[in-house]
């Protein structure tokens, strides 16, 4: 979505607990766009940012008395609040994403919402996840890079069978490999000091995990 001549960031934000949140809000940018899911709304005060709209069925979280556009979701769905609020920002015009409040707690809930980076990938669109001790990005087509802030990075196969991984400058490097789901070899490497890593996938998609 464009405000004025600024594609503007659409910022969903979940009801995961979230402990670092000098660390989370560390990636919040001004002019985001800020979707606040269900009990997601227990994070507005501590990540400091006013909702500009709240989706759910309110069946964790009181539905709030307030002037913000506000869309009630029926108790038996489909979709999740999660994935409600990002098909609602795609209608909106939003091509990239940060999640945050979307990891840890309940395994189903954690892996449906790390897979959403899967559906908006296949739509060309960018997108994140990030919790209090990591980022986590598809890669697809365009390289990626992990710095040596980062201490460690993995690799998870998440969508069928990428062909042609490369790392470079990292403990474990690859050239041209695959990484099957049956053996998920790509977990905990490390960047080598004074580099910074490099990941790129020939075919398919990987899940990038950057560990702070």
């Amino acid at each position: 979505m464009r405000d004025g001549d600024i594609m503007r960031r659409c910022v969903i934000v979940g009801g995961a607990e979230i402990k670092e949140y000098e660390k989370v809000r560390e990636y919040l940018s001004p002019g985001d766009f800020y979707i606040y899911c269900d009990s997601g709304l227990f994070h507005t005060e501590p990540l400091g940012k006013a909702p500009d709209l709240i989706v759910g069925d309110f069946d964790s979280h009181e539905k709030p008395d307030t002037d913000v556009e506000t869309i009630v979701l029926p108790s038996v769905k489909d979709d999740t609040d999660t994935v409600f609020a990002v098909k609602e920002a795609l209608k909106r015009g939003f091509s990239e994403f940060l999640f945050v409040g979307v990891t840890g707690g309940r395994l189903d809930h954690t892996l449906g919402n790390v897979y959403i980076l899967v559906m908006l990938d296949e739509l060309g669109k960018k997108a994140m996840i990030v919790d209090d001790f990591s980022e986590m990005e598809i890669v697809s087509g365009e390289k990626a890079y992990i710095s040596e802030d980062y201490p460690f990075f993995s690799l998870i196969n998440i969508d069928a069978s990428p062909e042609g991984i490369t790392i470079k400058d990292a403990k474990y490097p690859l050239e041209k490999a695959g990484i099957p789901c049956s053996y998920q070899y790509g977990v905990s490497n490390e960047v080598l000091p004074g580099k910074r890593a490099s990941v790129e996938v020939e075919k398919g998609r990987i899940l990038l995990i950057r560990i702070r």
